[in-house]
């Protein structure tokens, strides 16, 4: 080959890899880190309310629910006595309440009001042991997954609440103890749910609470956070045996891609702005991703965060993702870490 033309392609193959290069070093910046001493074990979800600047966390195995400056992380209070192991968080703007799942103690599903931190009610499931959700705006309906491993029960229900009347709308059974986290269509009529425990995918119809379908994921195992791209109608599973990271065809549940993901993943977050995955992994960094399109992909990045560091929130608003240092895999102490998100150029 000419001289010339490999000094060219040679150059060409350097300017790619090191644009390829600086984007992943800017696609997360850490900005801020917040210490919370005297925490032990597991941290769970996030909740943030944008108008009235509040960030919440489930600190599960601490047995508290904190509140926190969403600008600033200060910490504004601790709650306790009012969960015991708390798990997920929606607020209901309407009605200044937060609805936390709860397995422990009585494993009740717990309504509380966002102003005096008071206990409101409870909402009646199908079985105990409540812990993933999903919320759907569109229908205002909350999905609540309960009963399972942490109620000592071989089965698991989805159960369909209304949050601001705190009715029931129906329950789905699974034949397994282990349920994990669901996506749900905004335009469509359609709930994707991991099924753990079998190792598949089900595809549930929201107007009937009934399973249209069900995929494999033929990858790996344990799948369980999930995120979708609904435009693309492209579903982002992370599995835990090993840790990988699959793109699903929403559609048909075809394969589109696979990557390593960090083992230990709590949390898989869809940044739409900016076409990018985050894999929240334990073992110490975010796997960051790229869609070039719906069927290209790339990993991006492997962004340093802490042991343990595996549950997180975006906030697109402020464009900052936040992100919960468990202390209960390296005792090395408990934070919560904040990433500036760097647009991605267009």
């Amino acid at each position: 080959m000419n001289s010339r033309i490999v000094s060219i392609l040679c150059c060409a193959m350097f300017c790619t890899t090191s644009v390829a290069a600086l984007a992943a070093d800017d696609a997360l910046r850490l900005a801020g880190r917040t210490e919370l001493p005297g925490y032990t074990g597991d941290f769970d979800h996030f909740e943030y309310d944008l108008k009235g600047n509040r960030l919440w966390l489930a600190a599960e195995d601490h047995g508290t629910l904190d509140v926190f400056d969403l600008k600033t992380l200060k910490k504004q209070r601790s709650i306790k006595s009012i969960v015991e192991t708390p798990h997920g968080i929606l607020y209901v703007p309407e009605k200044n309440r937060l609805v936390v799942t709860d397995s422990g103690g009585d494993m009740l599903t717990r309504v509380i009001d966002a102003g005096s931190y008071k206990v409101t009610g409870t909402i009646k499931l199908a079985a105990p042991g409540a812990d993933a959700m999903g919320y759907d705006a569109g229908r205002k309906r909350l999905y609540i997954v309960n009963g399972g491993r942490d109620a000592k029960m071989q089965e698991t229900y989805l159960s369909v609440v209304d949050p601001v009347t705190l009715q029931r709308h129906g329950d789905l059974k699974f034949d397994t103890e282990k349920v994990e986290a669901m996506a749900i269509e905004g335009k469509g009529d359609k709930l994707y749910i991991n099924v753990t425990g079998k190792n598949y995918m089900a595809v549930v119809d929201k107007a009937t609470v009934k399973v249209l379908a069900t995929w494999p994921i033929k990858e790996a195992e344990q799948n369980a956070p999930l995120a979708f791209d609904e435009p693309h109608k492209r579903l982002f599973v992370v599995t835990r045996k090993p840790g990988k990271l699959i793109v699903l065809n929403a559609e048909t549940g075809a394969s589109v891609a696979s990557f390593k993901a960090p083992e230990r993943c709590d949390q898989v977050i869809w940044d739409a702005a900016n076409r990018r995955i985050y894999a929240l992994g334990g073992e110490g960094y975010i796997g960051v991703f790229q869609q070039n399109d719906a069927d290209h992909y790339q990993e991006l990045a492997r962004v340093t965060s802490a042991t343990g560091a595996k549950t997180g929130i975006l906030v697109p608003e402020l464009k900052r993702l936040y992100v919960a240092v468990s202390p209960g895999e390296a005792k090395t102490g408990a934070a919560i870490l904040r990433y500036d998100i760097v647009s991605a150029a267009n």
